[in-house]
């Protein structure tokens, strides 16, 4: 198997916290740090939250800008994808950073249970967030949750919301929604597939524990891969991950046991149809 593995890095998430490893970068600066640590390691995308102060979740889109402007000065390529997951905020707050044209976001197109809630993604909402990414020339990441999330990227795709081939990424492991099962699995992999062709880039997220079998399912099956602290903070039950770049170095190990390159910037952004950084050339070294 010889197609490139992209490798997404979700850095910090809306609910890991330094109590519960210090690894986890909080503000700004630590965010750029870990990133750039993520890239030499091998990583061609950022998924990114912003947080305040006291380690809350923010949806503050200045905080965004200088988080945008520093992965693109220290990583130079890098795929940025900003969350507008429903953590950081409530409406249309959750999008309000897409102006400030992100290679990507993440788009949630439809509800389901989390551990202690619901998370409530309504088709209002989705579909002015998906308008937002269309203006702004953001490419969605589909994050799926559940079977019917795939199916509602092929209307959406059909209706002229979602610009190119979605990308759709698989997330398994959250309490109360879809458990990892590696029918589900298979069967999320010939969804996309079906409805969106055999060569469609698809990824696959496990949260907790589940992030290493998530990692080897996805990566051996030609799919791509996502890691980070954001969805676990540990490289076993008894060892805290010291840093994002060691998840990433991990992902990297299992590319090469099964005879998979990790995709550079230049290989990620040609699988997702997304633009060259300004002033970079396609041949230009990561």
């Amino acid at each position: 198997m010889t197609n490139p593995c992209i490798i997404c890095v979700a850095i910090t998430g809306s609910l890991p916290t330094k109590a519960n490893n210090p690894a986890v970068p909080i503000t700004v600066s630590e965010q750029i740090e870990s990133s750039h640590e993520a890239f030499e390691a091998g990583a061609t995308i950022v998924h990114a939250h912003v947080r305040n102060d006291d380690e809350t979740p923010s949806s503050d889109p200045d905080k965004f800008a200088a988080l945008k402007e520093g992965i693109e000065k220290h990583c130079p390529g890098m795929i940025i994808q900003f969350s507008t997951g429903g953590r950081s905020g409530a409406g249309k707050t959750r999008g309000g950073m897409l102006s400030l044209r992100p290679d990507m976001a993440s788009l949630s197109v439809g509800s389901n249970n989390f551990p202690t809630r619901v998370y409530e993604n309504p088709p209002d909402l989705v579909d002015w967030l998906a308008g937002e990414m269309l203006a702004y020339g953001v490419k969605p990441e589909i994050e799926a949750f559940d079977l019917s999330h795939i199916l509602k990227a092929k209307h959406m795709a059909d209706k002229g919301q979602l610009a190119g081939t979605p990308y759709v990424q698989f997330v398994m492991g959250v309490k109360n929604a879809m458990p990892v099962d590696r029918d589900v699995f298979d069967y999320y992999i010939h969804t996309v597939k079906r409805l969106f062709g055999e060569d469609a880039p698809w990824c696959a997220a496990g949260i907790g524990s589940n992030q290493l079998k998530l990692n080897e399912w996805a990566i051996a099956a030609g799919g791509h891969a996502r890691t980070g602290l954001e969805d676990n903070v540990r490289l076993d039950r008894d060892t805290l991950a010291p840093s994002n770049a060691a998840l990433v170095r991990r992902a990297v190990e299992i590319c090469e046991k099964n005879n998979r390159p990790v995709a550079r910037w230049q290989d990620a952004r040609r699988i997702l149809g997304l633009r060259m950084p300004e002033g970079m050339e396609k041949g230009q070294a990561a």
